[in-house]
């Protein structure tokens, strides 16, 4: 929201003239201002002063300046104002809701202190503060005031709540008290509410907080509980001064405070939820801001300053112009001023629950108004000024709005009809209908007055087309639910809701009586009917009448009258009714007899001596007579009994004349001698009941006056012995058997025996009462008597007597009763069976004869036959056994699946006759299938195959003609059609008969004769697929035989064979329509074929041509070539591409080879320029003479390998001189060691070597010595040996070689190793430089070290002054001392290295003790490596915290890894938890780890919870102390501790069976905290505890959603999850996904189950419980206020009323719970609940102490 300076109101003086107080009226109208001079000034809504009245003092002799105004409220009607002043006095004024009434005080409320501040409340009381400290309140009715509370500071400001229903008072110690005179539900409480650093000058009460400010330059936002919820403090600022006032806006959604030049702007973000500030309004020189007032509809601020100015300021979030009709002013986000531009009347939306209006529309003839916000819809009416709001949850604006009922708006949505009335803030009601035609409903309320009826409304809708319900809307209770036959197109109740007309589809009018609950038909063929306004008139049109029902109560009673037209319309204006017919272009008005229509609007009204005297102006008509029942009716109803005697006398009835007269006079003597009406006296209230026939309300008002005898006589008067008898025995009346005695003569003086006899049967006169019914000739209640009554049974003479009676008066079945209760069972069962009573006779049959049962069915049968009631009769000829006739009667009743199931129960033969018909029937209805199985089981196949030929079913008629007809019948019938057709033209029939004999040749020839050659192969390819590709070559070969070239290439290549086609083409010399084939069905190398074949007809020139065309030349004469045609690429080349000859030579040498046809081959081979290719001929064919001729001649390169393969083949032959010699003349000796190498002649390869490739012979040599070397033993011998032998010549080098190649590989002996490694080394040493000798012994001194010969290799490295290399071999051969002795004398330097490597070495070796004494951190380091976690830590303890807390974490990490997250816990309880930051995921995983753990939910899982409850308290501890620590983290840790508290309190609880509840509410509770605990988990557990109480509707919620997040879970999203169960609430939308279910299978199950039977019953809903708040019981925030609770440490529910406070104020308890837990903890002494107490103690600094109480 923001502020706009609009104009000034006062100007400002030049000195101090302070506004000391304003107001706005509630209505908007008015604004006073009340100047420093003590005069009030009242201005308009626009700021134009309108007048002005000065105020006095409590007493003139104090004169006019001995007071000061300190605050002005006007009253809630805005007629009043009060004013608060100093000398002790509060003045209310009238002021009029004009400016032209006078001005008077009308209150005066006097104090003992002076009045402070003032506010005017909503239930029109005044509440003020005084200097004393007291706060009182004044009422206006009885001028009187009393003292709210009292306080011993100065009351310096008071402000109300939004509603005006709660005050909170500031006072000068900074004390905030608050006050409700009507909590309206929240369960805030009273008294001292917070204390503020300074005197609160500056207060408001907004929606969702409480606002102050004072001398300290800060604003202070409180929440509900008085806790602070913001501040902002202005210190820093220099040009900043005192806050002096405050005021929060209508809606409570913003705030000002005003301090010097400056107004400060607060608005409330619900979305944050929290308070931001606006720009800042800051004008120079305005000076202190004394006041501010804020318009009533949140568009205007007023402040008034130290120098005696007002400013008027705008205030609005946004202005928009709606359709150029509407100005919308969005004051603030929860209210909103509606402007009609051209009358400029408003109207004020604003939200009661505070919510965002989002969007604002004017509907219906731009009269209504609607708008939506988050959780309401708003709806208006801008004509009336009816404002509503109702709960709406939001469907994404797919409403319909519908306008037509002035009353009510009707808002329709997905199937559902809700009806909001104007001006309320509850929905009226809510049906399921389909139908939104206004002509399909109707709504009234209180549309006119009924006598004795306060509240009428009513709606009648169509629940389908054929079913209407009558709904009252006040009770919610359906009044009527009417089934109609037809489908209903009109309905309207009348105004009072009591009669419903409906039309249906065939026109015809009905009358529904709601009261009466009938119906009735009023009119038929109606075209147009509706109700007259303001009456029960009806008025409606048949055909060419006008029907008008003056009295609706009498339906037959209707006027009548011609018109030549159609109704159009209704009208009625000044009294004066006019039915509008349009009959062609002109309209007439036929008026209606408006005295008539007054009737009943003055019997509506109760006015019965109005309508008397009106009817008495009338004829007698049918429509007056109606008139006169009706009121008669009525004024007796009203116990106006002279009316009711005129209009009785009116009727004719002089018998309810004179009775009424009597009753009259009665009731004039009673008046004369009581002064009361006599309608009062019980004698007249009894007669009118008489009148009524109410007879019981007559006896029941004469008994409640003891009148006994008059009721007896009013019994005995009407001969109603009975009731008069009755009587007599209740109240014990003496003459009791004398009446007894008289209704017995009267009754058989009357002839009454059958009611003599009941007389003497209640006597139990038994005999005497069959005597009588006898000769009353009622036999049949003498057998009842007889059969209730075993003496008579007894008596067979009276029981014959009556039997005879019974059978005589054909009262069978009685006498059947009679004989089987005598035992005369044969009689009983033909009396049964002459009295058709065959269910009894069954039974009788079934236990005294049971061969008789089946005939007695068949007889039942064939009554219920006789009786029409063939479906009933079926069952009994089953039971009968009798088929035929169970069948027979299934026909007729027209049962046709009854018989046949029947029919397939019994043999075939069973219901042959009935074949017939029942095969028709079913043909009728086109179940061929069955008709065909009854016509055949009848032996009527022809009727069978007459009916599929009659459907056109050609294949079930050709079946069954095959199967029932010769098959040469059914070909020859099928045929001659066929042919018959196609000379037809009919060809598609006729091959449909050809194919259904199976002839499809004949419709292939058909065809094919008239060249259809399409259908042709469509019925081969269907019928002949293995002749379809020979069908297509044979077409295509008669079509290229006809010339037909194109269509038989269509069919050649249909058959797979282009070939053929190209064929034919090249037959035809169309060698263009053969390339082209080719090439778009052969690809590429067919097309080049049929190009090479047209060039080789072609020949010469013109193949060359047509191949260069093509671009084929050079691939044509490679074909050629390919393809043995030398001469045709011989003479393509020639021609062309002489540089091709070659190549053909080379292709026809190679043939011609193949052909063994050498000689001539070798000239091919010549003339390609190939002569190697023919040495190569001959050498493959081992023709030495001729190769070697040939390549001497022509490639003498060749020669050589002439040489070379004689040699290979002499070698082969084992001539080895011979390959020798070959092989040196070709000069390939290497060739020849080669050869000797791989036949293992070792000494002739030598041998060669050194004469013919010296420089190779060591190659060679060596090759030798490791083929000897791999010879073993023997080989190291040869090689020693050898050595010796350079050593021997002087050839040290050679000789250190030789010694170097004994290895490990041809010997194990390391002495030998030894002595021969030395010896290299030594003769190195001696004979060999020194560069040579260092490499040998780096060679030797590894390998020495490798057969653990450690000193002698060190001592051949010192030798070479090697001396790194000599300690690294002693080290390695465990001798360190002489490895730090060497290090020592030799190379100082090398001492630290050989303790680095002492200390890997002992680490390697794993002696961590010996490690400690040289190396801590690595020994603590190789416990952790070796897994012995518990020497590393008892070891870290001794080297401080920091290395503790290291080897704690990692060893914690590694329990964690192994799941032994218990271990771990146990270790930072024993250790402590630093707040190292780089611990923090440490603990978070032990958290989540624990939160995720099965089986935690049990009482043996508390220590565990305790552990992890003691952990984050020693953290939450550290991290308060701990400098530098992220405040987020923080929090993060304090809800982690919290949830860890409510598991292990739930853990403790759960070993109490007294704390159950406690369970529940610890886990209810723990679903705020699902972004820590999991989800699935949490709402499992909740539910489960929850169902285990009987809180079935949250189990219900919470199972629920316990099944739809591990579907989500499956799913891998949670986005497709409802919400709409938990708003309102503070449980999580978004928490983190579950990777994994926490809940077993098997429990997940038993929850499916118990949900689904539990959603079947109506008793439990699915809704959160709430409490006093109206919010979830469990819910820390009260969404509807905005307010925030503490939770309670022992339950986790919201703390509200009834708390225990602790040292540290954030700690609260519920009394109750916290009393429960004690006396659990006292009772069981358990060591876990104690455990819990003292933790407790620990975390909210001590035990409970007193609540404060405000005095």
């Amino acid at each position: 929201m923001q502020l706009k300076h609009m104009k000034n109101l006062l100007s400002p003086q030049d000195g101090a003239a302070k506004i000391s107080a304003m107001a706005w009226a509630p209505n908007n109208s008015k604004l006073a201002v009340c100047s420093a001079d003590r005069v009030v000034l009242l201005f308009d809504e626009n700021g134009e002063r309108r007048d002005k009245f000065s105020t006095k003092p409590i007493d003139s002799k104090f004169g006019k300046k001995s007071y000061m105004v300190k605050a002005l409220a006007f009253s809630q009607d805005s007629t009043k104002l009060a004013v608060a002043q100093t000398d002790n006095i509060i003045f209310v004024y009238k002021v009029g809701d004009d400016w032209d009434s006078k001005k008077s005080i009308c209150n005066k409320f006097i104090q003992q202190s002076a009045v402070t501040c003032m506010t005017w409340l909503a239930d029109n009381s005044i509440a003020f503060g005084l200097a004393d400290g007291k706060v009182r309140v004044a009422v206006t009715k009885s001028n009187k005031s009393h003292t709210l509370y009292a306080t011993d500071s100065f009351v310096v400001s008071i402000a109300q709540n939004v509603s005006g229903k709660g005050i909170l008072t500031g006072h000068a110690d900074g004390t905030i008290v608050r006050f409700f005179l009507d909590d309206e539900g929240t369960g805030d409480s009273q008294g001292k509410l917070a204390t503020h650093p300074c005197a609160p000058y500056s207060l408001c009460w907004a929606a969702n907080s409480i606002i102050a400010g004072g001398c300290d330059k800060r604003v202070v936002m409180y929440n509900r509980e008085g806790k602070i919820l913001q501040q902002f403090d202005y210190n820093q600022d220099k040009e900043e001064h005192e806050f002096t006032v405050a005021v929060s806006s209508p809606s409570g959604q913003s705030a000002v405070v005003g301090s010097y030049n400056r107004l400060r702007i607060y608005n409330w973000s619900p979305r944050k939820g929290k308070w931001e500030e606006a720009s800042m309004k800051e004008i120079h020189n305005l000076y202190t801001i004394t006041s501010l007032a804020w318009k009533k509809d949140g568009s205007r601020l007023v402040a008034g300053t130290l120098c005696g100015g007002v400013e008027l300021f705008d205030c609005c979030l946004r202005r928009s112009i709606y359709k150029n009709k509407f100005e919308m002013t969005y004051v603030g986000l929860s209210q909103v001023i509606v402007r009609n531009l051209s009358s400029g009347t408003r109207i004020v939306l604003k939200s009661h629950y505070s919510y965002e209006i989002d969007e604002v529309k004017i509907l219906g003839n731009d009269r209504y108004l609607v708008a939506h916000t988050a959780q309401t819809l708003m709806l208006g009416d801008l004509t009336l000024n009816k404002l509503s709001e109702v709960q709406w949850q939001n469907t994404g604006g797919n409403e319909k709005f519908f306008f037509q009922n002035e009353n009510v708006c009707m808002v329709f949505n997905a199937g559902e009809l809700t009806l909001i009335e104007y001006g309320s803030n509850e929905i009226l009601g809510c049906v399921r209908t389909e139908f939104m035609n206004p002509h399909l409903m109707s709504v009234r309320l209180n549309e006119r007055k009924q006598l004795r009826v306060e509240d009428n409304k009513k709606m009648a809708y169509l629940v389908d087309l054929k079913t209407i319900a009558i709904l009252d809307l006040v009770s919610g209770f359906n009044l009527a639910s009417i089934h109609h036959d037809t489908k209903v197109d009109w309905l309207e109740l009348n105004e009072t809701g009591r009669i419903l007309l409906f039309r249906d589809k065939r026109m015809r009018l009905y009358m529904y009586d709601v009261e009466a609950e009938s119906k009735v038909t009023i009119l038929n063929y109606s075209s147009y009917v509706q109700w007259v306004p303001q009456s029960d008139v009806v008025v409606a049109q048949n055909r060419d009448n006008l029907c008008v029902w003056y009295n609706i109560d009498h339906p037959e009673k209707v006027t009548m009258f011609p018109i030549k037209g159609d109704i159009i319309d209704l009208e009625r204006v000044d009294g004066k009714t006019d039915v509008i017919v349009s009959e062609g272009v002109t309209t007439i008005s036929y008026t209606l007899d408006e005295g008539l229509i007054e009737f009943g609007t003055a019997v509506d009204d109760g006015n019965y001596t109005r309508a008397v005297a009106f009817l008495e102006t009338l004829e007698m008509t049918s429509e007056t007579e109606a008139m006169w029942k009706t009121l008669s009716k009525l004024t007796l109803d009203a116990r106006q009994l002279s009316i009711a005697e005129r209009c009785f006398a009116a009727l004719g009835d002089v018998g309810k004349a004179r009775y009424l007269q009597n009753l009259n006079k009665m009731d004039m003597e009673f008046h004369k001698e009581t002064g009361e009406k006599g309608t009062k006296h019980y004698v007249i209230r009894a007669k009118l009941a008489i009148l009524k026939k109410d007879f019981n309300e007559a006896e029941r008002i004469y008994l409640e006056q003891n009148a006994i005898d008059e009721a007896m006589e009013m019994y005995q008067e009407l001969h109603k012995w009975d009731e008069a008898i009755a009587v007599a025995e209740a109240k014990g009346h003496p003459e009791l058997e004398s009446l007894r005695q008289n209704y017995y003569q009267w009754l058989m003086e009357t002839g009454q025996e059958e009611k003599a006899g009941e007389v003497k049967e209640n006597e139990r006169d038994y005999h005497a009462a069959i005597n009588l019914y006898m000769k009353a000739s009622m036999p049949a209640r003498a057998a009842r008597l007889v059969t209730s009554n075993q003496d008579l049974v007894n008596n067979k003479d009276l029981v014959a007597w009556i039997a005879a009676a019974l059978i005589k008066g054909e009262f069978y079945e009685k006498a059947g009763e009679l004989f089987e209760k005598t035992w005369e069972e044969a009689r009983a069962l033909e009396c049964y069976r002459k009295g058709h009573s065959y269910r009894r006779a069954v039974e009788l049959a079934r236990s005294f004869l049971p061969e008789a049962v089946v005939k007695l069915e068949e007889e039942w049968g064939d009554y219920l036959v006789s009786q029409k009631q063939l479906d009933a009769a079926i069952n009994h000829y089953i039971e009968a056994g009798v088929a035929g006739k169970a069948i027979g009667a299934a026909i007729n009743s027209h049962q046709w699946n009854k018989a046949v199931q029947i029919i397939e129960l019994q043999e075939v033969s069973v219901g042959v006759e009935f074949y017939p018909k029942i095969a028709k029937h079913y043909s009728s209805i086109r179940d061929f299938q069955t008709a065909e199985k009854f016509y055949l089981q009848a032996n009527l196949s022809k009727e069978a195959i007459d009916m599929y030929t009659a459907a056109g079913k050609w294949e079930a008629a050709h079946k069954l003609a095959v199967q029932y007809m010769k098959g040469e019948d059914v070909a020859v019938l099928y045929i001659s059609q066929a042919q018959q057709l196609e000379s037809q033209g009919k060809f598609r029939e006729a091959e449909r008969l050809y194919l259904t004999v199976e002839e499809p040749d004949l419709a292939i020839t058909m065809y094919k004769k008239q060249r259809q050659y399409d259908h042709m192969i469509r019925i081969v390819k269907q019928y002949h697929p293995d002749l379809l590709q020979d069908t297509h070559i044979h077409l295509a070969k008669e079509l290229e035989g006809e010339g037909g070239t194109r269509q038989a290439e269509y069919h050649f290549l249909q058959a797979k064979d282009w070939k053929a086609a190209v064929n034919m083409y090249r037959t035809n010399d169309l060698w263009d329509e053969a390339f082209r084939v080719a090439k778009n069905h052969g690809g590429p190398n067919a097309s080049k074929q049929v190009a090479y074949l047209w060039a080789k007809s072609l020949g010469g020139d013109s193949a060359v041509k047509l191949l260069t065309k093509f671009g084929l030349l050079e691939t044509a004469i490679d074909y050629a070539a390919e393809n043995c045609a030398f001469d045709f690429a011989f003479d393509l080349a020639r021609t062309s591409m002489k540089n091709k000859m070659p190549e053909i030579h080379l292709k026809h040498a190679m043939f011609l080879e193949d052909e063994g046809k050498f000689a001539e081959a070798e000239a091919e081979f010549i003339k390609a320029d190939k002569p190697k290719e023919a040495v190569l001929m001959y050498v493959h064919n081992q023709d030495w003479d001729a190769a070697q001729r040939v390549a001497e001649s022509f490639d003498s390169d060749s020669v050589s390998d002439v040489l070379v393969g004689q040699a290979r083949s002499a070698f082969e032959q084992k001539e080895y001189q011979k390959a020798e010699s070959y092989l040196l003349r070709a000069q390939r000796p290497e060739l020849a060691i080669k050869l000797y190498k791989n036949a293992e002649m070792w000494q002739d390869a030598l041998r060669v070597c050194k004469e013919y490739i010296p420089h190779k012979l060591e190659a060679l040599q060596d090759e030798y010595d490791r083929e000897v070397l791999e010879r073993g033993t023997k080989g190291v011998e040869t090689l020693i040996s050898q050595a010796k032998e350079w050593e021997a010549a002087g050839e040290y080098a050679r000789a250190v070689e030789c010694y170097l190649k004994v290895s490990q590989r041809q010997t194990t002996d390391n002495k030998v190793l030894e002595q021969c490694w030395s010896k290299a080394a030594e003769l190195s040493l001696k004979f060999l430089d020194s560069s040579k000798a260092s490499e040998v012994v780096q060679t030797v001194g590894p390998r020495l070290a490798q057969i653990e010969k450690y000193n002698t290799a060190a001592e051949l490295y010192l030798g070479c002054d090697l001396i790194k290399e000599a300690i690294d071999v002693l080290m390695t051969g465990g001798e360190w001392n002489k490895a730090k002795k060497v290090a020592r004398e030799l190379e100082p330097r090398f001492e630290r290295y050989v303790d680095e490597k002492y200390k890997e070495h002992l680490k390697s070796e794993g002696q961590a003790e010996s490690l400690v004494g040289v190396d801590v951190i690595a020994a603590l380091d190789m416990y952790v490596e070796r897994g012995d976690w518990e020497k590393c830590i008892k070891t870290a303890e001794k080297q401080g915290h920091k290395v503790l807390h290291k080897y704690v974490a990692l060893y914690a990490s590694h329990l964690i890894k192994e799941h032994q997250v218990p271990k771990a816990l146990e270790l930072y309880v024993a250790h402590g938890a630093p707040p190292n930051p780089q611990n923090f995921n440490i603990y978070k995983r032990l958290v989540s780890d624990m939160l995720a753990a099965d089986d935690t939910d049990t009482p043996e899982a508390y220590r565990v919870w305790a552990d992890l409850r003691d952990l984050l308290f020693n953290l939450c501890e550290n991290l308060v102390k701990a400098s530098g620590v992220d405040p987020v983290q923080r929090d993060v840790f304090d809800n982690m501790l919290m949830v860890a508290h409510y598991y292990a309190t739930r853990s403790a609880c759960m070993g109490q069976q007294s704390l159950e509840p406690l369970v529940t509410k610890l886990s209810v509770s723990l679903l705020r905290h699902t972004d820590i605990v999991p989800a699935d988990k949490a709402f499992y557990e909740a539910g489960y505890q929850a169902r285990s109480l009987g809180l079935l509707n949250m189990a219900f919620v919470f199972l629920n959603r316990f099944l739809d997040l591990t579907e989500a879970i499956e799913e891998g999203s949670l986005d497709m999850l409802d919400h709409s169960d938990f708003q309102d609430t503070d449980i999580p939308f978004e928490v983190p996904l579950p990777e994994q279910q926490h809940v077993s299978e098997d429990k997940k199950e038993e929850v499916k189950e118990w949900v689904l039977s539990v959603s079947m019953d109506q008793k439990v809903e699915q809704v959160l419980d709430l409490d006093e708040r109206g919010v979830y019981v469990a819910s820390l925030i009260a969404t509807n206020t905005g307010m925030q609770s503490l939770p309670c440490v022992i339950s986790g529910y919201p703390v509200l009323r009834n708390k225990l406070e602790f040292k540290k104020k954030d700690k609260l308890a519920n009394k109750e719970d916290w009393n429960k837990f004690l006396m659990a903890t006292k009772m069981s002494h358990s060591a876990d609940c104690q455990d819990v107490l003292k933790f407790i103690s620990q975390w909210c600094g001590g035990t409970p102490s007193p609540s404060y109480t405000f005095q």
